[in-house]
This record gives structure tokens, sequence and C-alpha cells, in this order.
């Protein structure tokens, strides 16, 4: 599975360039899949749910299935965080995994940044970055700009990059 990094910080759009990107690619034959990292204390259960008190008991694995989708919990307790590896591993193989945030990871990937977000990007520091994604062009930055909105070109830049 060929992998790609959408990054930025938060409220940045990364998100919604996401969610434009899925059916681009789609639309083209191209399977495709995503990861998405959270804050540590997330939680998709609720507690009072039977599934929520599985896991509170110790389960290390709980798995949710009904007729149109299923879902694998995995508490890692006492273990470390899982590689890119690891959880790739877990996926169903498709053409292009699209991954939101995980910076550390090893793969390439563009930056969305918007000026009026307030916040510092991220591109300066990290040479993993393919390429500027943001609203207007960002003077004194060495890497393809593309703006936010053109998904065809931010879709064909992330084919070339991943050998699609």
């Amino acid at each position: 599975m060929k992998v790609f990094g959408i990054a930025g910080r938060s409220g940045m759009g990364k998100t919604s360039l996401i969610i434009r990107l899925i059916p681009w690619f789609r639309g083209r034959g191209i399977t495709i899949s995503t990861v998405k990292q959270a804050h540590e204390a997330f939680d998709v259960d609720k507690k009072g749910k039977d599934s929520y008190e599985h896991r509170e008991a110790g389960a290390s694995e709980v798995m949710i299935a009904s007729a149109r989708r299923w879902a694998l919990m995995h508490e890692y307790r006492d273990e470390p965080d899982y590689s890119m590896e690891q959880l790739l591993a877990r996926m169903s193989p498709v053409d292009l995994v699209l991954v939101e945030g995980f910076r550390q990871w090893p793969h390439p990937r563009l930056e969305v940044w918007r000026e009026e977000g307030g916040k510092p990007p991220f591109w300066p520091e990290d040479d993993r970055m393919m390429a500027l994604v943001s609203d207007k062009g960002v003077a004194g930055c060495p890497l393809p700009q593309l703006n936010i909105d053109d998904t065809d070109s931010i879709g064909r830049l992330i084919c070339q990059e991943v050998g699609l």
C-alpha cells in the first residue's frame, strides 16, 4: 500500500481536504483508506454500552459488528504505541492510505496551512514535506505550493509522489 500524509495544525483544513480527495481518488479507480491520529484520550465507545463494559473489564480487543460495518477496538494497556507498519498491517489492502497526523512516521506528506490560523507552519522543520497547500501563496516557502481548493492538482501531486 502506498502511504501519503496530510499534515497541519488543528483548524487548518486537513479533514476538509481529505474528504474532497477521497472521492477524487475513487473516481479514478484508486482504492483508498485513511488513518487519523487522535488525541490520547479519544474514545469511539460510550460508557454504559456493552462493548465499553467489555473493554473496562479488561478485554484486549472488542469487535462490534453489524450487517453494514464492523469496528475493532484494541486497548494498548501496557503496550507501546503501534508503529505505522503495525497499524497498516491491520488494514485491508488498498492502493493508497492517506494519513492525517502522525508526523513522526516516515512517509511523504504535504502541509495544509493558512495564515489566518495564527499558528506557525511545520514545513520549515519537516524535511518530509513535499508541498504546501494554502489559500494563498507563502513567500519564502521553497516547496511547491498548491491552492487548497484545487483538489485535482493536489490529487495529481499525491499520485505522482507515491507512484500511482
